[in-house]
């Protein structure tokens, strides 16, 4: 196996409160290979998002990175200042976020935004600036007279697009999407995870795809990663959690989702109850109180990551 991509060994990420931090990523280790998609789930309020974020050095006040490492192709961002960052940021690594919406600005035309976003980096004049938007923008299936278009004149679907293309604009060796097809129909987030597949395989960048729906990203990621209360449950390729997953969190989400292959009379049952509060967060395994196959000794030790198979780990004591 090649050097990774990316590697994150024990981040910790907190969020100060008047009560005191509350961690929301605890101690979380993750590669991702060149060219790989890597699928990461979870429930909300689970880490997902902040990991991201982190990634990114983007995370918002009251939040702190306590401790870790996220190397990326060889250097540790955590060490970068604001001037390695701005290297770094968008033309290495880039991210589409969860509401384009939000993310565009909302007075520009999207055009100017793609053509800002790669005079800022490159060497590019104005002109060739705005031929290139226009390029990035039929790559992902918007006509380039949409270049004068302002963020609220688009469907979700074709502001989802957009801001691919910016994602894209600059050749990115990792593209992180957050939730890119949330709020947009069944047809539409088809249409677009298509299109970043084939982009994906064109360009050959690497993905981290982090979403709700487990088995949407069974299908679409090369390996997956399921997060619960800021900690790994499991982590492996995604063939293999799809016939064989390992901690009971991650086979009660299987549970859940209906397929479209059900047999008539088969009953999908949700998991029971709900995840922690992370503020008072248990000594123990966290998913003990939801675990149909939870033991004494869960409730006081904490699990450790334990390797199932070739890039198969679970956090389950199980397994222990």
């Amino acid at each position: 196996m090649t050097e990774p991509l990316l590697s994150i060994r024990d981040l910790c990420v907190d969020y100060i409160t008047p009560h005191g931090p509350v961690r929301a990523v605890d101690r979380v280790s993750l590669d991702l290979h060149k060219g790989e998609i890597l699928g990461l789930a979870g429930e909300s309020g689970s880490g997902k998002s902040t990991l991201a974020q982190a990634i990114m050095r983007i995370l918002p006040a009251p939040a702190v990175i306590r401790g870790g490492s996220v190397r990326f192709e060889g250097k540790d961002l955590l060490d970068l200042d604001e001037e390695g960052l701005r290297k770094v940021r968008w033309s290495r690594i880039s991210m589409v976020f969860q509401s384009a919406m939000d993310a565009l600005n909302p007075v520009l035309q999207v055009g100017a935004q793609i053509a800002d976003t790669l005079c800022a980096h490159t060497g590019m004049s104005a002109e060739q600036a705005r031929d290139r938007a226009g390029e990035l923008l039929e790559q992902v299936g918007i006509p380039r007279t949409r270049l004068t278009s302002y963020a609220h004149q688009l469907s979700g679907g074709m502001r989802q697009r957009v801001g691919i293309a910016l994602a894209l604009a600059l050749e990115p060796q990792l593209v992180i999407l957050d939730e890119p097809t949330t709020a947009l129909d069944v047809i539409v987030e088809r249409e677009i995870l298509q299109e970043i597949r084939q982009l994906q395989r064109a360009r050959g960048f690497a993905v981290l795809f982090i979403t709700h729906d487990l088995t949407r990203m069974l299908q679409f990621s090369d390996r997956v990663a399921v997060f619960y209360a800021a900690r790994l449950a499991e982590a492996g390729p995604s063939a293999v959690i799809a016939s064989k997953p390992s901690h009971p969190y991650t086979q009660g989400l299987l549970r859940a989702f209906p397929t479209l292959h059900d047999e008539p009379g088969v009953v999908r049952v949700s998991i029971p109850g709900s995840p922690p509060s992370l503020a008072s967060a248990p000594s123990g395994c966290r998913f003990e109180l939801r675990c149909p196959h939870a033991m004494e000794r869960c409730r006081t030790t904490a699990p450790k990551l334990v390797t199932i198979g070739e890039g198969h780990v679970a956090d389950c004591r199980l397994l222990d």
